[in-house]
């Protein structure tokens, strides 16, 4: 049973946070890693896969005052287990908080054809952040 306790196998595209006593010790990397049984424990097991999903269609409000419901499809990589853990309750709904946040001030500037027509202006007026620089020729 110690033995079961002290081997921990961490999957491909995955970090286990580990805390001892309660309080953050180190983070596992895939592979074969040891625990000092019943001290160390697994608080988080932070899938670093790309991740997506579809957002529910928030109301936005053009400027020339007409409500429309947007489409959105969400995907993002978790690039740090420590700080997705300790620093943000849940980190999944802040990322569904932010995007819901940016579009609905983006697509406020626009009247409704320019929202309508302007996709790429809408991509690019997001942070640069949201996107990773793609190879010459990357389609989206």
């Amino acid at each position: 049973m110690t033995l079961f306790k002290a081997v921990r196998i961490v999957p491909q595209q995955r970090q286990d946070v580990v805390e001892r006593l309660g309080r953050y010790k180190r983070t596992l990397n895939p592979g074969l890693n040891l625990l000092v049984p019943f001290v160390d424990a697994v608080r988080t097991k932070v899938r670093h896969a790309r991740a997506g999903g579809q957002l529910p269609a928030p109301p936005v409000i053009t400027s020339d005052n007409l409500v429309v419901s947007i489409d959105t499809v969400l995907y993002f990589k978790v690039v740090d287990s420590v700080r997705a853990t300790y620093e943000i309750s849940n980190f999944l709904q802040a990322i569904e908080q932010l995007t819901v946040t940016t579009l609905r001030n983006v697509i406020g500037s626009l009247d409704l054809e320019r929202a309508l027509t302007s996709r790429e202006e809408i991509n690019r007026t997001c942070p640069a952040c949201w996107t990773r620089p793609r190879a010459a020729g990357a389609s989206r």
